[in-house]
């Protein structure tokens, strides 16, 4: 074909280009951009301060407010007078650093106000029976107090998309915290003609009646939502309590779910409290064939006892005192049934942490002699096996050690 040919057919398919609405407008702005354009320098470092807003490293914390919940339970609301307080999921957390005599150390509580609260976090935190931390912030934390935390994190948290409509949290003592918050959560977000589906069953075990945190609160909440349902069991009663008694079993659960397979298969499980609760709720779920993927537990700390855990040496005992040595720097002693992490605190080094679980790894060392416990909670990377990494928060020295930090 003619390049004339060519030349005239494509003057004629730009004529008709120019006849639709709005293309000549078009041009027009392209024309401008190529004039005025940008290599979008003046934007330089907005991305990365919007992710440190919505994700910092550190947020500066006050204590506005101390609400004395039970005898054994406070609730710290902390705001913030330097920043926004970043938004968070229901059932998050973040890790809360404390200076106790010269011991510096973490621990992570769950958020229990809800996320479109964002003028202050409550954190709801129970008394631990020789508890290092607990007994310091209910016994001393007074107005005013300034602490320092991470942002909010966590895997632990309600997805409305993913996680259906019928779901049933089951929380032992102060597991209750991340449970107010989806609760409420869902309460606020729920549209109209979503609550003829919406269900939540909150299965809520409490040693005693005098333990039961948010108790009237959660009464009013449980009258003025038809979607939820709440159960209480008390594990130690007086002779005067008269609702249900004794520990969270498959004949328990299936009292109070039903025994209906498919519909046990459609449930969203939560499970938050101590680790030999949420350890023994996982096994009755499992006795009920309620598939892994369709429960979630939040871990509450490093396992206690851990020389009652499977693959503890026998030849090890719980009062063992050890060597630990961090490389080119000192030596301290500490026992055998403390994570390593906590015994490192108390001789002035640390690791980043966060969950003190297990399960964030950002307290990771490298053991460079010697042999430490991983148990189960550690979820340890078959890198980090392969190479001597361990998560320190978990981790339990068995003989004397070295370690890199």
């Amino acid at each position: 074909m003619p390049n004339s040919v060519i030349e005239k057919e494509q003057r004629t398919v730009v004529n008709i280009l120019h006849a639709v609405d709005g293309y000549n407008e078009a041009l027009a702005h392209q024309k401008n951009l190529y004039q005025a354009g940008t290599d979008f320098n003046e934007q330089k470092g907005n991305v990365a301060q919007t992710i440190a807003r919505l994700h910092p490293k550190r947020l500066k914390l006050t204590v506005s407010e101390v609400i004395v919940d039970t005898p054994s339970t406070v609730t710290l609301r902390l705001t913030s007078n330097t920043q926004t307080l970043p938004p968070f999921q229901a059932g998050q957390y973040i890790n809360l650093f404390v200076d106790i005599n010269g011991t510096k150390t973490a621990r992570p509580y769950a958020i229990s106000s809800a996320p479109q609260q964002r003028e202050y976090y409550d954190l709801t935190i129970k008394r631990v029976e020789g508890g290092f931390v607990s007994n310091y912030l209910l016994d001393q934390v007074k107005t005013g107090d300034s602490f320092e935390s991470t942002g909010p994190m966590g895997t632990f948290y309600h997805n409305p998309l993913f996680h259906g409509d019928d779901l049933v949290f089951i929380a032992g003592g102060s597991g209750i915290a991340p449970a107010r918050s989806m609760l409420k959560d869902i309460v606020a977000n729920t549209l109209v003609e979503r609550k003829k589906n919406q269900k939540l069953h909150l299965i809520y075990t409490s040693s005693y009646q005098a333990d039961v945190i948010f108790d009237e609160e959660l009464k009013q909440l449980e009258k003025e939502h038809d979607f939820l349902r709440i159960s209480w069991i008390i594990t130690r009663p007086n002779e005067q309590y008269q609702g249900m008694t004794g520990r969270i079993n498959v004949e328990r659960l299936t009292q109070l779910l039903g025994d209906d397979a498919e519909k046990l298969s459609q449930k969203m499980f939560y499970v938050c409290g101590p680790t030999s609760f949420h350890d023994h709720c996982a096994e009755q779920l499992r006795l009920l064939n309620v598939k892994a993927r369709r429960v979630r537990i939040e871990c509450n700390g490093p396992p206690k006892n851990p020389q009652n855990l499977a693959g503890w040496p026998s030849n090890v005992n719980a009062s063992d005192v050890i060597k630990v040595t961090i490389k080119g720097q000192c030596s301290f002693e500490a026992r055998v049934d403390e994570p390593l992490l906590n015994s490192m605190e108390r001789y002035g080094f640390s690791a980043e942490n966060a969950c003190r679980s297990g399960e964030c790894s950002l307290c990771r060392v490298k053991v460079l002699n010697g042999a430490v416990f991983n148990p189960a909670e550690a979820k340890l990377r078959s890198t980090d096996e392969a190479y001597g990494w361990c998560h320190s928060c978990v981790a339990f020295p068995l003989s004397d050690i070295e370690i890199m930090i």
